[in-house]
């Protein structure tokens, strides 16, 4: 089972999330791929994950993009689960704070406002350090206008790396690995 978590401002409508749906559904594994629509808070979020993580008949691995990729690391090393990052967020409550204020869905036009308690949220789940490295796969691109990934880079030294020259933070090149992250999850029909 592979549970996509989309970053801020994102939704299940993503092309990550689209593009990994439908290459699992044309495999016949439809049934073992979920993404929801995640709120603004971090606690909401984390609590909605888990209760997925919980019907789950085998450990799912996590697909985290972005914010997703930081929920992904504090889910990964709270169930012990396998993730796949995705030009991961890595200190959420200080990137996300030029955010603070009304915000849009890029997806789904619905406006939210972020606050200085939600930023309180991403605090209370930083996690500093990861403790198992081989459960990781970081998947980042240099050109990344939003997220230094060199910062990933040094948090998940250890971890499976993908480190692509250019690129945007939308991970330009996504396509290229989903049958590489159906293999790293372990997902066949």
């Amino acid at each position: 089972m592979i549970l996509y978590l989309h970053g801020f401002r994102s939704a299940p409508a993503s092309h990550k999330a689209s593009r990994l749906r439908q290459h699992m559904q044309e495999r016949g594994l439809a049934s073992l791929f979920w993404c929801e629509q995640l709120p603004v808070s971090a606690l909401e979020s984390i609590s909605i994950i888990e209760a997925q993580i919980a019907r789950c008949d085998t450990p799912p691995t996590l697909v985290g993009s972005s914010l997703g990729g930081y929920y992904a690391t504090w889910l990964a090393e709270k169930h012990d689960l396998k993730a796949v990052l995705v030009n991961p967020s890595v200190l959420s409550y200080v990137s996300l704070e030029p955010y603070l204020g009304e915000q849009t869905n890029m997806y789904n036009g619905e406006s939210f406002v972020l606050t200085p308690a939600h930023l309180d949220e991403f605090r209370a789940i930083e996690t500093a350090r990861i403790t198992r490295p081989q459960r990781y796969w970081l998947m980042v691109e240099t050109g990344d206008e939003i997220l230094d990934y060199r910062r990933a880079v040094e948090k998940y030294a250890g971890a499976r790396q993908t480190v692509l020259e250019g690129g945007d933070h939308s991970f330009t090149r996504w396509d290229d690995y989903l049958d590489d992250i159906l293999d790293f999850a372990q997902v066949r029909p």
